[in-house]
C-alpha cells in the first residue's frame, strides 16, 4: 500500500503534466495548433493592454476612452483578413511571385519620399489615405524575406562561393537600408538587417561573413549616431542615463519607475498612474511598461512566455518542413519578429538604446500589427505544410479548424527533378570516313566492313547492298 501511494504522488509530480504536452506535440497538426493558440493569446492580450494604456491619451485628444482602442480594432480587424489569405494562398504562389512584391514594395519606398508621403515624428515614412496611415516599410520586410529565401534557394549549389551568395541580396538589402534611412527611420532599418542577418545565417553563410556584416553594421551606426543629434542623444543618455533625467533621458526613466512600481504583481489591471501623462507613447513604445506597472513581473513573464513559445513553435516549423525555401523562410520570420519583441523589451528595461520599435501585435499600431498577423499566417500555412500534417489531412480531412476556414488541403512537396546529361547523338559512320567521338563499337563494325570489302568483288557487293 505505501508503495501504491508514492507512486500516484510521483503521477501527480511535474512527469504528470510534461507526458501528456509530449505527447500532444507528437501530433501531426501540433504546430499549427500550437501557432493559432499563441497568435490568438497575443491578439487578445494585446488588446486588452491597448485599451487600459491609452484610455488616459484617448480622453485627452478625443474625449473619448476608446479612440485608440477602436482603431486598434479595426487594424486587428483587417490583420485578420491578410492573415486569412496569408493561410491559404499556395506556397508555390508566393515564391514565385516574390519578385513582384519585393518590386512593389521598393516602389512604394520610393514613393513614400515624395510629396505623397507624410511625415510623422519626424520621419517621412507614411502614407495617409482616407485618414488610414501605413508603413510601405513593414510589407518591404516580409517581401524581402520571401524573396531573399528563393534567391538563395535557388542558388543553394553554388552558395560555397561569395559572389553567389552575396548577388543579389546583399545589394537588394543595402538598396532597401538607403531608402528607409532616407526617410529616416533607424529601427526599421535594424529590423531589416536582422533579416538580412537571418537569410544568410540560415543559408548556411560562413561565420567569417557575419564578422565582417557585423563591423559593417557598427560603423555604419557610429556614423549615423554622429550624423543625427537625436540619434546622439539616444547613445548617450543609454550610456549615462541619470544625465538629464527631466530631459533627454525623461522616457526612460519613467519606464524604469514604471515596471518599479509594479512589483510582483502590479497595481492592477488598469491602475496604473504611468499613463496619466507620465509616461509618453504609454501605449505604442512603452507598453511593456505599462504591462509590468499594472500586471508586475507576472505579466511581464507571461509576455516572454507567448514570445519565447513563438520562437519555439517557428523553428519547430521550418524543422518539420521538407521543402528548403519553407525552412528557410519560416526561421527568418520567426527571428524577426521575436528578435523586435525582444529589441522593444530591452530598450524599456535600460539594455538597449531607445530605437521606437513597437512590441508586435501588442502594442498600437496600424502597419506593424497587420504586417504581424500577415507573419503569422505565412507561418500557419507553412505549418500545414509539414509532411506528416499533410498526409494526416490528406487521409483524415481537413478537421475542425480546417472546415471552420475552408482551408484547401495543401500538396506534398516534391523535390525539382535532376536532369541526367544527355550524350549527343552520332551520326553514322561511312567506310573511309573517321567520326569523331564515335563509340568503339561502330567503329569496330565499320572496320570489319572494311576488310569485308577488301576480300572480293562479292563482298564489296554485299556491303553496298548493306549500306542501300
Amino acid at each position: 500500500m505505501p508503495s501504491a501511494t508514492r507512486t500516484r504522488q510521483a503521477n501527480r509530480g511535474p512527469a504528470a503534466l510534461i507526458t501528456p504536452l509530449t505527447a500532444w506535440l507528437t501530433r501531426p497538426l501540433a504546430s499549427f495548433h500550437l501557432l493559432l493558440a499563441v497568435f490568438g493569446l497575443i491578439t487578445v492580450f494585446g488588446l486588452v493592454m491597448v485599451l487600459s494604456a491609452s484610455s488616459v491619451d484617448s480622453f485627452n485628444k478625443a474625449g473619448s476612452t476608446y479612440n485608440v482602442f477602436g482603431r486598434q480594432v479595426l487594424y486587428c480587424l483587417a490583420g485578420l483578413v491578410l492573415f486569412y489569405i496569408a493561410v491559404r494562398v499556395p506556397v508555390r504562389l508566393m515564391r514565385r511571385y516574390s519578385l513582384i512584391m519585393l518590386t512593389g514594395c521598393l516602389g512604394l519606398l520610393v514613393l513614400v519620399l515624395t510629396p505623397l508621403g507624410a511625415t510623422v515624428n519626424g520621419a517621412q515614412s507614411w502614407f495617409i489615405i482616407a485618414g488610414i496611415s501605413f508603413q510601405p516599410v513593414e510589407f518591404a520586410k516580409v517581401a524581402f524575406a520571401l524573396w531573399g529565401a528563393h534567391v538563395l534557394v535557388t542558388k543553394r549549389g553554388l552558395l560555397g562561393q561569395y559572389r553567389h551568395l552575396l548577388v543579389p541580396v546583399v545589394p537588394g538589402a543595402l538598396l532597401m537600408f538607403a531608402l528607409v534611412m532616407l526617410q529616416p527611420d533607424l529601427g526599421s532599418t535594424l529590423t531589416l538587417f536582422i533579416v538580412l542577418a537571418a537569410l544568410l545565417w540560415f543559408a548556411g553563410a560562413p561565420l567569417r561573413l557575419f564578422g565582417v556584416v557585423l563591423l559593417g553594421a557598427l560603423t555604419a551606426g557610429v556614423v549615423l549616431t554622429y550624423v543625427a543629434d537625436y540619434r546622439m542623444a539616444r547613445l548617450t543618455t543609454f550610456l549615462d542615463p541619470g544625465s538629464d533625467p527631466a530631459g533627454r533621458g525623461y522616457h526612460a526613466q519613467q519606464a524604469k519607475y514604471a515596471l518599479a512600481d509594479g512589483g510582483l504583481f502590479g497595481r492592477g489591471l488598469g491602475q496604473g498612474w504611468s499613463k496619466w501623462q507620465y509616461l509618453p507613447n504609454a501605449h505604442n513604445d512603452f507598453i511593456f511598461a505599462v504591462i509590468g506597472e499594472e500586471l508586475g513581473f507576472v505579466g511581464c513573464t507571461l509576455v516572454l512566455v507567448l514570445f519565447g513559445t513563438t520562437a519555439y513553435v517557428g523553428m519547430r516549423i521550418a524543422a518539420r518542413n521538407t521543402d528548403p525555401w519553407i525552412r528557410l523562410v519560416s526561421a527568418t520570420l520567426t527571428v524577426w519578429l521575436v528578435g523586435q519583441a525582444a529589441i522593444n523589451v530591452g530598450y524599456v528595461v535600460g539594455l538597449l538604446p531607445i530605437t521606437g520599435l513597437p512590441l508586435p501585435l501588442i502594442s498600437s499600431g496600424g502597419s506593424s500589427v497587420v504586417t504581424t498577423m500577415l507573419v503569422f499566417g505565412l507561418l500557419a500555412n507553412f505549418a500545414r505544410h509539414e509532411p506528416e500534417a499533410i498526409a494526416a489531412l490528406r487521409s483524415l480531412g481537413p478537421g475542425r479548424v480546417g472546415r471552420l476556414l475552408r482551408l484547401p488541403t495543401p500538396q506534398p512537396y516534391r523535390p525539382p527533378v535532376k536532369r541526367r546529361p544527355t550524350r549527343a547523338s552520332t551520326p553514322p559512320s561511312r567506310p573511309g570516313v573517321k567520326t569523331p567521338g564515335a563509340p568503339a563499337k561502330r567503329r569496330g563494325s565499320g572496320e570489319a566492313r572494311a576488310r569485308g570489302a577488301r576480300s572480293g568483288p562479292g563482298s564489296r557487293a554485299q556491303t553496298r547492298g548493306g549500306h542501300r
